[in-house]
């Protein structure tokens, strides 16, 4: 994955090591402090100094860095000075490098590449760009050698917000079917009569997942006038605009309920083929489905058929299984769907708050400190 030339603007504005449209790096930027409030990050409960095999990083590997993004290696580094930062622009290229890499930094897939985990013989450290990790933790030896894998939840959690409830708009006001038209160039009456238009207002959002993603979802659903049910893994806290809070077993029950249903998951063995046939059976027929988490959560059979047959309003998906779809799915041909290729985390605003997290963790790993966004090995997030 390409930084671009924003990117690097933004990261050196937020780390202190540059200006951002002619403003110092102090104002142009917001504190680590402030960025960690914001997106409601943890902390881990003991210092990973504390980690039988930490110790002071000596080699930091940067996966899929353009060979042109020195600057954001040299505003990385700036945190550890201590340790020699290499890129590997290629997967022969990582592989080679990592044997005696303390840390490695990169986005999906190449940060979870078996390969690449596999070679990295010293390696204490998996530093992912991104939210989703559950292919690191299904490598085996990152479990044999317990290896500190965090990663990026919170930061994209607005946009892919956002992006979910545009989807449940798009569907509930018939946008999928004026799509088609205008890009027949068609003015037609009849599509219109036909078209299915809701009021979302009033209605039910079941959020499967309240994490920081779902917890957004939850607020802008609110915000729209919707009572706001949720799932979560444990207990039954939730903020002040979620209704109810449920634990998973409460799933059918809760979607028996619901009038638009955002999955908001990450991908665990408790969580793949979560919705399949059983869950679509139960769901108002009327329903819309939205998913902007992990396409293995659903069966996609299991989903065409209920489309096909009527039994679901519609599906909105920015993630599907497989991906990429192939042409011949039926899933294309399906009524009311809307499909997106992976795209929820997109926006045009500057990566400021990433590059500020990953500095920040760096320097925290660095000295011993409680790390940020620990992923634990055991749930998958």
């Amino acid at each position: 994955m390409l930084m671009h030339r924003r990117t690097v603007i933004a990261l050196l504005a937020a780390t202190g090591m540059g200006c951002w449209n002619g403003a110092s790096a102090a104002t142009a930027a917001p504190s680590a402090a402030a960025v960690i409030a914001q997106l409601r990050l943890e902390e881990a409960p003991t210092p990973v100094r504390e980690r039988k095999s930490w110790r002071e990083p000596r080699k930091v590997l940067l996966l899929a860095f353009d060979r042109r993004s020195a600057a954001q290696r040299d505003a990385l580094a700036a945190a550890v000075p201590h340790a020699r930062f290499v890129s590997a622009p290629n997967r022969a290229a990582a592989i080679a490098a990592a044997a005696d890499a303390d840390v490695i930094i990169g986005f999906n897939p190449e940060i979870c590449d078996r390969g690449i985990i596999d070679a990295a013989r010293q390696l204490r450290w998996i530093l992912s760009l991104a939210a989703g990790v559950e292919n690191c933790v299904d490598i085996p030896s990152v479990h044999r050698r317990n290896i500190l894998i965090t990663n990026m939840r919170g930061v994209d959690s607005s946009a892919i917000a956002e992006d979910a409830v545009a989807l449940a708009l798009a569907l509930a006001h018939g946008l999928d079917v004026f799509a088609k038209d205008t890009a027949e160039a068609r003015w037609n009456p009849a599509d219109a009569a036909r078209a299915r238009m809701e009021m979302l207002s009033g209605k039910t959002m079941l959020v499967v997942g309240l994490g920081g993603i779902g917890t957004d979802v939850a607020m802008r659903a609110h915000a729209l006038g919707m009572r706001v049910i949720a799932t979560r893994e444990h207990g039954h806290q939730g903020p002040d605009f979620v209704s109810y809070v449920g634990e998973p077993n409460e799933l059918l029950a809760l979607a028996r309920t619901a009038d638009v249903i955002i999955n908001t998951a990450p991908l665990t063995p408790e969580t793949t083929g979560l919705f399949n046939a059983k869950f679509f059976a139960v769901v108002k027929p009327t329903a819309l489905f939205i998913n902007v988490a992990r396409g293995a959560s659903v069966v996609t059979a299991d989903l065409v058929k209920a489309l096909d047959e009527h039994r679901l309003g519609g599906a909105g998906l920015d993630v599907v299984e497989p991906e990429p779809l192939p042409p011949n799915n039926p899933l294309w041909r399906a009524p009311h769907v809307i499909v997106s290729p992976h795209i929820a985390g997109r926006t045009d605003l500057p990566d400021v708050d990433r590059w500020i997290i990953v500095r920040e963790n760096l320097r925290r790993y660095a000295a011993g400190d409680k790390m940020l966004s620990v992923v634990d090995l055991k749930l998958g997030y």
